[in-house]
């Protein structure tokens, strides 16, 4: 047996909250490392935050500024030699999901003989482990945050799928804020064989209300799409959820998309205050939707889906209210302009990395930390079907 087929089964055999401490011990026996730290991106995506540390208390890395920030956001190995030894950071990634990053250190000698394809392979199958093993455990869940979530907030992220994902035709990414305090803003995507279908959603209220008021329409959109139906009966199906519920007293933003992946065909419906913007051969423009009524405002409500193209290279950008309707320190709104800019300005990062570097902008145009509402950000490259090989 290999030592990668060794790693991989003590991987694979290791207790759920020893991962992080199981690879470390892999690294060190079989590979000869002198020292491995997994860390992963906290829910704010300013730091990367170990699992489990050796001794002490964890010590963040910032994501921004270090070797290790770097490997996450390049999604590639970056090496940094240090007398005599060699640390290689490894994104640890799962089908776009950027969780984090694998630091080894190696002697020197080691290194030359290592190969760095089985190191990143075996970073690839930790990440493989750690989705799994978050159902049973709530190591990773408490290694990711530098503070106290609100219970909203707890909510929300528990809803939430991965922040990025990828695939041939596509990529996405998308960040919550205030990370820590979000209470009604969210996103929810899955992806099928042929389609992708993605949903921009802002509830209406504040703190535990407004998460509540999230969880139940996105969990009807959810058993509506598992149905199999279209994304106008879709909006329907959860309008009637929330009216009777609520009878009308509270309503939910979504933007609902639905991407056909061999055409780029892509149906919108737009019920309620999520902008989509569109970057396309460099000029941004706002793109004009049909609005339709927020889910839960009336009784059986219809909807109905407009249709688009996408063409190859195209990106999409949805933000909430709290994105475009904030306020600057003289009362100037950030609007579509301010937008447009922000979307040039990121035109050369991924998908994943778009949102939280628009965030970091309206952050500076806020001129304040902390922001008055919710603020969603999401961003999705369409590349265009794929030749067969």
């Amino acid at each position: 047996m290999n030592r990668l087929m060794a790693a991989e089964r003590a991987l694979r055999s290791a207790a759920p909250h020893r991962l992080a401490t199981t690879v470390r011990e892999v690294l060190c026996g079989l590979y000869e490392a002198e020292h491995a730290e997994f860390r992963v991106a906290d829910y704010g995506l300013t730091v990367l935050r170990p699992v489990s540390p050796l001794t002490g208390p964890p010590e963040a890395v910032p994501l921004h500024g270090s070797a290790a920030g770097r490997a996450f956001g390049a999604q590639q190995p970056i090496e940094e030699d240090d007398a005599g030894r060699v640390r290689v950071h490894l994104p640890v990634t799962v089908r776009g999901d950027r969780l984090g990053v694998l630091s080894v250190t190696l002697p020197s000698a080691v290194r030359v003989r290592t190969d760095p394809g089985e190191l990143a392979e075996l970073a690839r199958f930790l990440g493989h482990e750690v989705v799994v093993a978050e159902r049973h455990t709530d190591v990773y869940a408490q290694a990711r945050r530098t503070d106290r979530l609100t219970l909203a907030a707890e909510m929300q992220w528990q809803l939430l799928p991965a922040r990025s994902s990828s695939r041939a035709e596509y990529a996405l990414g998308a960040q919550l804020e205030p990370a820590y305090a979000v209470f009604g803003d969210n996103f929810d995507w899955s992806e099928s064989p042929d389609r992708l279908l993605l949903y921009i959603t802002n509830g209406m209220g504040e703190g535990i209300d407004a998460s509540l008021l999230t969880s139940l329409g996105i969990n009807a959109l959810r058993n509506a799409r598992r149905a199999g139906i279209p994304i106008c009966d879709q909006a329907a199906l959860a309008d009637q959820a929330i009216y009777a519920q609520y009878r009308g007293a509270v309503h939910l933003s979504v933007l609902l998309l639905d991407l056909e992946l061999a055409t780029g065909r892509l149906q919108v419906v737009d019920a309620g205050s999520p902008r989509m913007l569109r970057l396309r051969e460099g000029t941004v423009s706002l793109v004009d939707l049909e609005a339709q009524l927020p889910l839960g405002m009336f009784e059986e409500t219809d909807y109905t889906a407009q249709e688009l193209l996408l063409r190859p290279g195209d990106r999409l950008l949805f933000v909430s209210d709290g994105v475009h309707t904030v306020a600057g320190p003289n009362g100037e709104s950030y609007g579509e302009r301010a937008l447009a800019r922000a979307i040039t300005a990121t035109r050369l990062l991924p998908a994943a990395d778009v949102p939280a570097a628009v965030l970091r902008e309206l952050g500076a145009h806020r001129g304040r930390s902390e922001p008055d509402d919710d603020a969603l950000v999401a961003c999705v490259d369409w590349f265009g079907k794929q030749p067969a090989d």
